[in-house]
C-alpha cells in the first residue's frame, strides 16, 4: 500500500496488481501464490485465512532491476483488493487474475461492481482460458490480450489482415524483450537465447502495430521498464504508457522531455 500511495501521489495514471484468493475466500493483492519470496514462509496464500497471513519481509528484491532491493513502509500487511479500491477510488487499476479459479474471478467482478469501477478497471491474464472466463463473468470490464491472443494478433498484423478483424480486447500489455539483457548478465546468455530475444523484440516492438491499435482505441503498455533509454524507446514506438518499478524515475523523465499524459 505504501508503494501504491507513493505512485499515486506522484501522479501515476494506473496501478498494476495481481490477485489471489485466501482460504476464507478473501481477494488479496499479491503477485506470488506462495509466501516464500515476500514473507519468508513456505505456504500458499490459498491455504491460509486472511487474518493469519504473515507480514511482508522488511527487504524485498526488485524483479526487473538487477541487484536492487527495496524496503517497504510501516504497514506490512498483504492488502485486500477492496483496501486498494477504497484508498484510491479514482485511480484506474489493472488486475492480473493469477489463478484459474472461478470463485476468484466472480469475487473480483463483484468488488469492481460494488465500488462502481467497471470504467476504471482492466483485468485478465496471460492465460486465454482465464481471459475468456473474465469476459464471460463481466463483459463490461475491459480485458487485456492473453499470450495466445498476442500471437494471433502478430499473425494478423504480419499477414495484413488485422484491419479487417474485430478485437474484443481493449489493452495490449507486452514486455520489451530486450530488457532481458539488463536482468541477466548478457555474457551468460546463450547464442540461442540472444537470437530468440532479438527475434521477439523485432516482432513485438513495432510502431505500425502500436499506431494501428491506438487508432482503434486499444491502449498499449510495455513492461517492465526501469531505464530512461527504454522509456524513450517505448514512447518513440507510440506506446500509450509504460509499466515501471520506479514511478519517480519515469515522472522525472516525462517532465524533462515534455511528454504529456494521454487524454
Amino acid at each position: 500500500m505504501a508503494a501504491f500511495k507513493h505512485a499515486v501521489d506522484l501522479g501515476t495514471d494506473m496501478l498494476e496488481l495481481d490477485c489471489h484468493l485466501t482460504k476464507d475466500e478473501q481477494v488479496v493483492v499479491s503477485h506470488d501464490g506462495d509466501l516464500q519470496r515476500s514473507c519468508g514462509i513456505n505456504a500458499d496464500i490459498s491455504s491460509i485465512a486472511y487474518a493469519e497471513l504473515p507480514p511482508y519481509l522488511c527487504k524485498l528484491g526488485v524483479t526487473f532491476q538487477r541487484d536492487c532491493y527495496c524496503e517497504g513502509g510501516e504497514d506490512k500487511h498483504i492488502p485486500l483488493l477492496k483496501d486498494v479500491f477504497e484508498a484510491f477510488p479514482n485511480t484506474p487499476v489493472n488486475i492480473d487474475i493469477k489463478v484459474n479459479n472461478d470463485t476468484l474471478i466472480k469475487k473480483v467482478s463483484e468488488l469492481v461492481v460494488q465500488y462502481n469501477r467497471e470504467n476504471l478497471t482492466v483485468w485478465g491474464n496471460a492465460s486465454n482460458q482465464i481471459v475468456k472466463k473474465c469476459y464471460k463473468e463481466n463483459p463490461h470490464i475491459p480485458v487485456l490480450f492473453s499470450l495466445p491472443r498476442v500471437l494471433q494478433l502478430l499473425g494478423l498484423f504480419y499477414t495484413g489482415l488485422l484491419p479487417f478483424v474485430p478485437l474484443k480486447e481493449q489493452f495490449l500489455e507486452i514486455p520489451m524483450p530486450s530488457i532481458i539483457t539488463k536482468l541477466k548478465d548478457p555474457n551468460r546468455l546463450t547464442r540461442s537465447q540472444r537470437i530468440m530475444t532479438w527475434l521477439a523484440d523485432t516482432l513485438l516492438m513495432r510502431k505500425a502495430l502500436f499506431e494501428h491499435l491506438t487508432a482503434r482505441g486499444i491502449q498499449v503498455y510495455i513492461w517492465v521498464l526501469n531505464d530512461e533509454e527504454d522509456f524513450q524507446r517505448a514512447f518513440d514506438l507510440g506506446a500509450t504508457g509504460v509499466m515501471t518499478d520506479f514511478p519517480t524515475r519515469l515522472k522525472d523523465f516525462m517532465d524533462r522531455n515534455g511528454i504529456s499524459k494521454p487524454k
